[in-house]
């Protein structure tokens, strides 16, 4: 029995050192491109730390929380929030619709079987890393492309924010992959301001998100809580301030590109693997 303790012990320091090491490099990418680089943390969690993806997605979602809190307390000290008023009608609608399909995402999630569950993270990691190539090729500041109009704003903010809510609740993550861009092409804010307005929907997206999953049971494994997200999202909030004090040293465009390749090529090797080994044990 001792040796069957020591064993657990070992292999459970082993996992959290390996969560908050990896959750460092994904955290400081991911500030250098104003990103939390939750997209990149899900194959980490289900494919270096073996979660399933059921149960890596609530993970992800709740590292997601710190994050958010974390660059919303330091975004507040250095970056005023003043430009985003301007954009509240959509970013109110945002929010409304994001937080709908947060709710209901999860439930969604769940009638899914692993191996749906798996193809549709799939799909979705592999949509974002396009995007992600897609827009280091784009200008940061283009003309906005929804007239400034409330009622418009708050009709494609509303359809947006379905969209981004599902995405949230299905990967596990901020949503800031979609919001940034969204704001800054449809909108036509500029890329500081997007991304402000990015943790501003986020937040009450991501705490909707978790507590549903937690109703739910998501969190029943509460040694994944200090095992997994708890180291993640100290290495996240680390790699986010070091990521944020260092734009500028290497051009976000590019870091884009490279990250959509890498995220799509991950994505493809955990869960295309995953799914392989589910039909070889069946």
């Amino acid at each position: 029995m001792h040796k069957q303790d020591s064993k657990f012990r070992l292999n459970f320091n082993y996992l959290s050192l390996l969560a908050f090491l990896f959750a460092i490099p994904i955290g400081l990418l991911g500030g250098l491109i104003g990103l939390g680089g939750a997209e990149f943390r899900l194959p980490v969690i289900a494919g270096i730390l073996n979660y399933p993806v059921r149960q890596a997605v609530p993970i992800n979602l709740a590292v997601s929380l710190i994050t958010i809190a974390a660059s919303l307390a330091i975004r507040s000290s250095t970056v005023s929030f003043a430009p985003a008023v301007h954009f509240l009608p959509a970013i109110l609608a945002t929010i409304a619709g994001a937080i709908v399909t947060a709710f209901f995402g999860p439930a969604l999630s769940g009638k899914l079987s692993n191996e749906q569950l798996e193809r549709v993270v799939l799909v979705l990691l592999v949509t974002i890393g396009m995007a992600l190539i897609v827009e280091g090729f784009l200008p940061q500041q283009l003309p906005a492309l929804i007239p400034a109009s409330v009622s418009l704003w708050i009709l494609s903010g509303i359809l947006f924010g379905l969209a981004i809510g599902l995405v949230s609740s299905l990967l596990g993550v901020a949503g800031g992959e979609i919001i940034i861009p969204t704001f800054l092409f449809a909108y036509g804010a500029d890329i500081k301001t997007a991304g402000t307005i990015s943790l501003l929907i986020s937040l009450p997206t991501v705490i909707v998100g978790v507590l549903k999953y937690q109703s739910l049971g998501g969190f029943s494994d509460r040694a994944a809580i200090s095992r997994t997200i708890a180291p993640m999202g100290i290495g996240s909030i680390i790699g986010a301030i070091v990521g944020g004090l260092s734009i500028g040293l290497i051009s976000p465009a590019i870091l884009k590109i490279l990250l959509g390749i890498i995220l799509n090529v991950s994505a493809f090797k955990v869960f295309h693997k995953t799914r392989f080994q589910v039909k070889r044990d069946k």
